[in-house]
């Protein structure tokens, strides 16, 4: 049973896969996304740097999404997204606590009082405010135009990354190779896992709004790649898939289920949210969906997946 405050107006869902109409939270989408940029920046540069950019996404909690434990000097911080009690939690090694309430207001507005609160805590940390990965390049600092924010919705995005997180976790434990984690890109606002063949990659030369210097470490090696997106450009929240490079023939691949098809103008195959919300069995439609395009990259690409497949997992005899 979801918690609920007796105080509040919003009356949540009981849905584990709600309806998420893009044009119905747009606005408060795009609000969203820069406030998780703010604190994705903070994330960058208070995290040493890893392989394909993995100390910067967020992750999935109980309540929302987390920076996960960062470092000023040896104080750790830690931001939390909470979409229940609808709060942005800052919380110190020190044992200090700050908090800012996620409501309507400009993005400007946000900033400043995060950036405060840190500082206040002993967290000198300074940030990039330009947003990365979209047209509309207001910095934070600056920006009074994206101040919209509908708590039910910021809530219902939250409890699809919930349970989409649940279904790509069962999916990356049936891999051995080097797979990444499931995390939130606060980039392109998705929710992404990725598999590898162990090869390299030619060199990235695509780029959109982000420098290219950034994509080509992100793509630096052969892979594959499935997750679940807002929808922002597309029009409605969707499950995707790619492979980079694109082998021949990977745009014909029969994927499953047949909902799914490629989408040529993002280079990616598709999966409707709608499709899949609707759906009685819809944790074995994404599976399918995720399982299905990665053959699609690992056959046609000839990966070695005799090496980076399990084989049939038996549980030891604890007797011995």
């Amino acid at each position: 049973m979801l918690p609920r405050d007796p105080n509040s107006i919003v009356s949540y869902p009981p849905e584990s896969l709600p309806a998420l109409p893009l044009e119905q939270w747009q606005d408060t989408c795009t609000t969203l996304h820069m406030l998780t940029q703010i604190v994705g920046k903070i994330r960058l540069e208070l995290s040493p740097l890893m392989n394909h950019w993995w100390q910067v996404p967020l992750y999935l909690t109980t309540r929302g999404l987390t920076t996960s434990p960062m470092y000023s000097g040896n104080l750790g911080v830690q931001i939390d997204f909470d979409f229940i009690d609808q709060l942005l939690r800052i919380q110190s090694s020190s044992g200090e606590t700050r908090t800012i309430s996620l409501t309507a207001r400009p993005i400007a507005a946000y900033y400043r009082e995060l950036m405060d609160a840190l500082h206040a805590m002993g967290i000198p940390v300074k940030i990039w405010t330009v947003p990365v990965e979209v047209d509309e390049r207001i910095p934070f600092e600056l920006d009074q135009t994206h101040a919209a924010y509908d708590p039910l919705y910021a809530w219902r995005f939250w409890q699809v990354l919930f349970q989409v997180d649940r279904v790509m976790k069962l999916f990356r434990s049936r891999f051995r190779g080097k797979a990444s984690p499931v995390h939130f890109f606060w980039g392109s606002f998705d929710l992404a896992a990725t598999r590898f063949s162990g090869r390299t990659a030619p060199l990235m030369q695509r780029s959109h709004n982000v420098a290219r210097y950034v994509m080509q470490e992100a793509y630096s090696n052969e892979e594959c790649s499935c997750g679940f997106w807002a929808g922002t450009g597309l029009g409605e929240p969707a499950f995707y898939a790619y492979a980079y490079p694109q082998p021949a023939g990977y745009t014909e691949f029969p994927v499953q289920p047949a909902q799914a098809y490629f989408n040529s103008a993002i280079g990616e195959f598709v999966l409707p949210y709608e499709a899949v919300r609707t759906s009685p069995h819809w944790e074995e439609l994404v599976l399918s969906f995720f399982q299905s395009t990665y053959e699609a990259a690992a056959t046609l690409a000839k990966w070695d997946r005799q090496t980076l497949e399990p084989r049939a997992f038996v549980k030891p005899d604890t007797h011995d």
